[in-house]
Formats: C-alpha cells, sequence, structure tokens
C-alpha cells in the first residue's frame, strides 16, 4: 500500500512538523520505500525467532558497587585550601540575583 501525500502531511501534524508540499510529494516514495524494507524483514522472522532490539547480546561492563572504608573527612579536608562547616569552601560563581 503506497502512501498518499494525506498520509504523509497527517504523519508530519502528529509529529509536530511543518512540512511544505514540495516536501510531501519528495517524502511519501521515501517512507514507501522504508516500509517495504521492513515489511520484508518482517517476512523472513519466523514464529521461532525472537524479537530483539540489538543483533548481540549486551552486558553491563560497569562493577558492582560495593561500599567500601573512605578516608575520613578530617583527612580529605586537611588538604583543602577553606574548609566551612565540615565542607570544602569554594569561590560563589553565581550572581546574587538568583
Amino acid at each position: 500500500m503506497a502512501l498518499s501525500t494525506a498520509d504523509v502531511a497527517r504523519l508530519a501534524e502528529l509529529a509536530r512538523i511543518d512540512l511544505s508540499p514540495h516536501d510531501l510529494e519528495r517524502l511519501a516514495p521515501q517512507l514507501d520505500v522504508i516500509l517495504d524494507a521492513v515489511a520484508s524483514v518482517s517476512e523472513v522472522a519466523g514464529a521461532d525467532v525472537p524479537p530483539t532490539s540489538h543483533s548481540l547480546p549486551l552486558t553491563n561492563v560497569f562493577r558492582a558497587d560495593l561500599v567500601r572504608p573512605s578516608l575520613p573527612a578530617e583527612a580529605v579536608l586537611g588538604g583543602a585550601p577553606a574548609v566551612e562547616d565540615e565542607r570544602f569552601r569554594v569561590p560563589r560563581i553565581l550572581g546574587e540575583e538568583q
């Protein structure tokens, strides 16, 4: 089933894209090619092929989040140029109006 320019106009409206009549004429056949490609893939995939989002399995490459002892606050803040209320003191970067 070929897409008409009215179909493309409706899709553009749903996507909130403003297309000129020239764009509608140009995009209708291009979208037909895309829909045909998707249909051909659907024909190849049988019931024994599970749907996937990636061609290769994905694995998490991050390490496990483990709780470990850290430096005491006094040791960390001891190297800071300025400390206030047990926190690093840094210069203000926002104006007073913020």
